[in-house]
Parts: C-alpha cells; sequence; structure tokens
C-alpha cells in the first residue's frame, strides 16, 4: 500500500489509518465529529499527498487544455489563477474531476488518487496531436489549511500576504505553491511542497497550533458544502448536466472543440436527472443506495451521511425531475419523509438551509 511522507507523523499523532485508493490515510485522529467542528470555527490541517500532480511543458500547453477540458482555460490566461473541471470522455462521461493551474511558466493539473492512472494514459493519448509532455510529479506532497482562522496559522509561520488572494487564486511563494482552494466549503489554502519539505512544514503548522484533520472529517465538510466525490456522486456512467456541473460546460468559443463536446450538446437536450440536496430531520442516517421518491419520480442516495453542523442527516441524490420539494426515503424498510433542497447546505461559515 502507498504512504504519503507523513505517514509517520500521522501514526505518532494516533491516527486511524484506512486504505482510500490504494493509500494508508488517516481516518480521523480521535473524534471525527470534533475535527470537522475544529474546521468550522478555527483551523484544520489536511495532507491531501495521496492526490496526484501533473505538471506540463511545451508551446501548445494552453491548446491542449482548451481541449481536453469542457471548462475553458481561457478563463485562467492570465498567470495565477485555478480552474475546476471535469474530465470527460467522448461520450461526455466524467472520467475525473481536477483542478488546473496556471503557474506562468506552466500549467499543473491535481486531480484525484484513484485515477492516476487512467489520466496519466488519457492525458498521454490525448496530447499527441499536441506539442505538450506530461510529467507526473512524484517528488511533491500536499498540505491543505482550512477554517476561518487558515491565513492566520500561516501568518504564524512566516507565510505572509495572503489576505490579497481571492478564491482559486494561486501564488508561488519561495518554493511552494499556494492556492486559495480547498474541498471543505471554508475559507483555506492548500500547498504543495517538496517532499524534502513537507514534515517541517506539517510539524511547524501543528507548533502554530493548527489541528491534523482526517478523510472522515473532509467526507462530511464537502458533503456539506456540497462538493461531488468521484466514485460516489459521479463517475463514468454520469453527465455533468446531471452531476450539478453544467456550470463548468463553457460553449461560449463557438469555435473550441473538445472531447465531449458533440455528445454534451445531445445529452442536454434529454436530461432529466439532476442532482440535489436531501435533508431528513428525524432520526436516522441518510446512505448511499437507499431509495427516494417524490411526485414525480425517484432517485437514488449517493453520499449521505449524519451532518454535525446541523445536527441531522444531509445527503445527495440524483432524482427524476419534478419534485415539490418533498420525498420519502426508504431506510430499513421505514418510510421517512425528506426535504429536497438545491445545493450547498453550507458555505463560509453560513448555512443555507
Amino acid at each position: 500500500m502507498n504512504k504519503t511522507i507523513l505517514f509517520e507523523q500521522h501514526k505518532n499523532l494516533g491516527a486511524k489509518m484506512v486504505d482510500f485508493g490504494g493509500w494508508s490515510m488517516p481516518i480521523n485522529y480521535g473524534s471525527q465529529i470534533n475535527e470537522h467542528k475544529v474546521v468550522r470555527s478555527d483551523v484544520g490541517i489536511f495532507d491531501v499527498s495521496h492526490m496526484s500532480i501533473f505538471d506540463l511543458s511545451g508551446s501548445e500547453q494552453e491548446e491542449f487544455l482548451k481541449y481536453l477540458l469542457p471548462n475553458d482555460v481561457n478563463k485562467i490566461k492570465n498567470s495565477g489563477r485555478a480552474l475546476y473541471s471535469p474530465l470527460l470522455n467522448n461520450d461526455g462521461g466524467i472520467l475525473d474531476d481536477l483542478i488546473v493551474y496556471n503557474l506562468g511558466t506552466h500549467y499543473r493539473i491535481i486531480s484525484n488518487c484513484a485515477t492516476r492512472s487512467q489520466n496519466h494514459d488519457w492525458f498521454l493519448k490525448q496530447s499527441k496531436n499536441y506539442d505538450v509532455k506530461i510529467k507526473l510529479m512524484s517528488d511533491l506532497s500536499i498540505v491543505a489549511i482550512q477554517g476561518p482562522n487558515s491565513k492566520n496559522i500561516l501568518d504564524k509561520i512566516g507565510i505572509y500576504n495572503l489576505n490579497t488572494m481571492s478564491d482559486f487564486d494561486v501564488k508561488i511563494y519561495n518554493s511552494l505553491m499556494i492556492a486559495k482552494t480547498g474541498y471543505t466549503g471554508e475559507e483555506g489554502f492548500e500547498v504543495v511542497i517538496a517532499n524534502s519539505d513537507v514534515e517541517s512544514f506539517w510539524m511547524d503548522l501543528l507548533g502554530a497550533g493548527a489541528s491534523p484533520i482526517g478523510l472522515g472529517a473532509r467526507d462530511t465538510l464537502r458533503l456539506e458544502a456540497g462538493l461531488n466525490l468521484y466514485g460516489s456522486d459521479m463517475d463514468i456512467n454520469n453527465n455533468p448536466y446531471e452531476s450539478n456541473l453544467a456550470w463548468t460546460i463553457d460553449l461560449n468559443d463557438k469555435n473550441r472543440d473538445f472531447i465531449g463536446k458533440i455528445a454534451l450538446e445531445d445529452i442536454k437536450k434529454d436530461t432529466y436527472k439532476e442532482l440535489k440536496g436531501i435533508i431528513l430531520r428525524d432520526k436516522g442516517i441518510l446512505r448511499s443506495h437507499q431509495l427516494v421518491e417524490h411526485k414525480a419520480g425517484n432517485g437514488e442516495i449517493l453520499s449521505g451521511s449524519y451532518s454535525p453542523s446541523f445536527g441531522f442527516s444531509i445527503a445527495f441524490a440524483r432524482l427524476d425531475k419534478g419534485h415539490d420539494g418533498e420525498g420519502k426515503v426508504k431506510i430499513r424498510n421505514n418510510e421517512f419523509k425528506v426535504e429536497i433542497v438545491s445545493l450547498p447546505f453550507m458555505r463560509k461559515g453560513k448555512m443555507l438551509i
């Protein structure tokens, strides 16, 4: 099983380690609910070095990315910006989701860990007609610093001047890549750092008062924030229109061809399912594969969990269109009333339901 550079640090902190996409990762360091609340109220740090980092080089990086992704990389033509996009196949199915960064000298892509080999092969295949080289970066780690006090904790360890950064800004600070991105719905940053420096960086953050956070709290945080998890809420069998990702399909440049474009033009006309939020205020926990019914059809729970912020269960579900905000879910042969809402449930400390 793969291990990040910080594996021994996690063990020393008493982490419970689990297999996550072939990587031994901390699920929690004690109380998952407490870790969740720390990120919402203060600051937590995550080792996300299992993610895949690809660096591009060559004279046609921008042209390649315009073809590779449905979201238009022209939006980040100026350096110091990042862009979220799904990665599609020719049928409009979602292969993965990722963030691409314009670092001035070159572009960088960070995607999920379980899709590393698939994505690498796909990038190589699709780049054959472009002057582009793609390198999988194994000498870099990623630490996420998330929560309302994230900037303050970075100030404490000598990383200053981050207050001018807006969401999806990215900058090179000494040898670090710092992006104002995250997977929690809170203020925060993700830092890409050399493997040789990540342990001291992690220890500095802990020494400044940051709390280590495991993947368990990361999952409930992103659920509240309405952020999809690839493999749970969407996969190759889903298209962006039924995955709450229509906003990532940029058709403004009529002359731009991209992978899946022709298929998406047909899919958009025929899309009859949508990704929505589900609320269960009664006692009970929403879990994947539970059935949901509403007046115009049905659907299925995808990600679901008890929400530490709200004190009841929330979930994503892919549903037939035509609901009126109400539905029913079956849990162990019992039927419960649920509310059907637009996502997200929460963003940057503000409850939206």
